[in-house]
């Protein structure tokens, strides 16, 4: 059921990345992109009723289910660097105002 939640904040996201002509409006896209993404990541890893994947002596030396955590520490790298890429989005945002007075690149293309 998570999936589909995280399929559709993605597909959301694409939406708004294509549609929209203003640059801060194509960053928050972005962003709920990234959070689909991680999200459906996440999701992948889940293991109903599993455990931390931890060994200890007192553990049991049943079956146990455990939960893999590489998809775990895949998301955290991927928020590190949608932190640095939305950080450059915005940085790219600024100049474009500071430079045309403006955000909609629709009017950046006519004074250029």
């Amino acid at each position: 059921m998570i999936q589909y939640v995280a399929i559709i904040l993605f597909v959301l996201g694409l939406y708004g990345l294509l549609v929209n002509r203003n640059v801060i409006k194509m960053v928050i896209s972005l962003n709920i992109m990234e959070i689909g993404l991680n999200l459906f990541i996440i999701s992948i890893g889940f293991v109903y009723d599993g455990i931390a994947p931890i060994i200890t002596s007192s553990a049991g030396t049943g079956a146990l289910i455990y939960v893999d955590p590489l998809p775990q520490a895949l998301v955290l790298t991927a928020i590190v660097i949608g932190v640095g890429t939305t950080a450059l989005a915005l940085a790219i945002a600024k100049s474009i105002h500071v430079k045309h007075n403006t955000f909609d690149l629709n009017e950046v293309e006519e004074t250029v």
